[in-house]
């Protein structure tokens, strides 16, 4: 009698191990499940790394000359690719809500990863919702990758950004530009060959529209 007690007992506790163990497993298959496909997942239209709108402005001799920079890259993947012709100022657009009346406070971003290339050096701004229009902005050196396809990093430091004489000094600060930053614009005055493959802001994921 006392073995069998002893045997039903173990085997109560077996079982409730079982399911507890059973219950953990699925639950961590569930939570890893929802992390990844909630990481990195594209939109329903067109999009690298959840940003849709990458647009030639018509400002300066491009290829396209407007409109959307997308193209097909594989069966899933898009590119953006632009070609800047002539020694004239040249400029493209990226929305970072994907919609230009909507912004985003990257304060607490510490920058940005960039997969791209580029046969020539050029520039990004960033434009705040309040001072959209103009030259005059804060910006940074994309530099060229030789036509090479690499993945840099681009702080949000402000000693990192700057301006250029050229195309003015800001009327603005940095600061205010990185809490109501509305879009990353690629500028160039050189003939140049670029495709950009993949962005990541640190702390900051944009809404499909």
């Amino acid at each position: 009698m006392r073995a069998a007690s002893r045997y039903r007992g173990f085997a109560r506790v077996f079982t409730a191990f079982a399911l507890m163990l059973v219950v953990s497993l699925f639950g961590s298959t569930t939570a890893a499940n929802a992390e990844v496909s909630g990481r990195g997942c594209e939109c329903a239209s067109p999009s690298i790394d959840r940003y849709q709108q990458w647009l030639a402005s018509g400002e300066g001799t491009t290829v396209p000359a407007t409109g959307s920079l997308l193209v097909r890259d594989g069966r899933q993947g898009y590119t953006a690719k632009v070609s800047f012709l002539n020694a004239e100022w040249h400029v493209v657009v990226l929305w970072l809500a994907n919609k230009f009346e909507a912004q985003a406070n990257l304060s607490r971003s510490s920058g940005f990863w960039l997969t791209y290339s580029a046969t020539d050096d050029l520039y990004v701004q960033l434009r705040p919702a309040s001072q959209w229009s103009g030259g005059d902005k804060w910006l940074t050196l994309i530099p060229s990758t030789g036509g090479k396809v690499v993945r840099k990093f681009f702080s949000f430091a402000p000693d990192k950004w700057t301006w250029l004489p050229e195309l003015g000094k800001p009327g603005h600060t940095f600061a205010s530009a990185l809490s109501e930053a509305r879009g990353f614009v690629f500028v160039g005055k050189t003939a140049n060959k670029i495709t950009f493959t993949g962005l990541t802001i640190n702390g900051y994921q944009p809404p499909c529209v």
